[in-house]
């Protein structure tokens, strides 16, 4: 994991048709510079990137996923999970994520993350939401270090916050926690991510629902566990 101070500004949208998601992300993002929140569609958000919460295969058969396939064409899913295919082995972990082509104008990515292994899997208990909010910030990372410059803005639902069944509060405070290891630090890879979060909030669970969690990197020395 590195140092990333020099990075230009990225436009983050937060948008949700849930009335609570939107609410709990203006109390859990208050004093985020840089966030924009309203309640709509993702469809209508005109940025470089889209965020879809999906599972490890990439069917996208429900929820955001299901409504985004619609949007962009059947096509979208047969990339991802092509994606998926060539460099995840057919099966993406939670806190890993992929970025593809859209084939359209805007959004120019879709950035696929899962949130659980299966549809509509019950991930209330679990830490997925950071790991899954995390991960789709190193995919901008990677995708800006190919091709600088080429994903400015983004736009992020309430990830398991629907299908997911994770209470609008924990799913607020949850990515912020993912989005807040965006502006300072760049892991080496997707394995380093997922064990600098679990190691940190494994016990979140004993922290009071409101409470944010600010993840402290390890020391630079460490090795990534890659």
């Amino acid at each position: 994991m590195s140092m990333d101070r020099t990075q230009s500004p990225l436009k983050v949208v937060l948008t949700d048709i849930n009335a609570s998601v939107v609410e709990a992300w203006r109390a859990a993002f208050a004093d985020t510079p840089g966030i924009e929140i309203r309640k709509g569609s993702i469809l209508d958000e005109k940025v470089d990137a889209w965020v879809t919460p999906t599972n490890s295969r990439g069917r996208m058969d429900g929820g955001v996923d299901a409504a985004i396939k619609r949007h962009l064409g059947a096509g979208i899913q047969l990339r991802v999970q092509r994606a998926i295919r060539d460099r995840f082995a057919g099966s993406l972990p939670v806190g890993s994520a992929v970025c593809v082509p859209s084939g359209a104008v805007h959004p120019k990515f879709l950035i696929s993350t899962p949130t659980m292994e299966h549809s509509a899997q019950n991930v209330s208990e679990t830490l997925n939401v950071a790991l899954a909010c995390a991960a789709a910030f190193q995919a901008i990372h990677q995708q800006n270090a190919k091709a600088p410059g080429s994903i400015e803005s983004v736009a992020l639902v309430g990830m398991g916050a629907h299908t997911g069944r994770v209470p609008a509060r924990v799913c607020a405070n949850l990515m912020w926690t993912g989005h807040t290891l965006f502006h300072d630090y760049r892991f080496e890879d997707y394995d380093d991510l997922r064990s600098t979060i679990v190691a940190q909030l494994d016990d979140i669970e004993n922290a009071p629902v409101e409470e944010r969690v600010r993840i402290t990197p390890p020391p630079r020395s460490r090795r990534s566990r890659g």
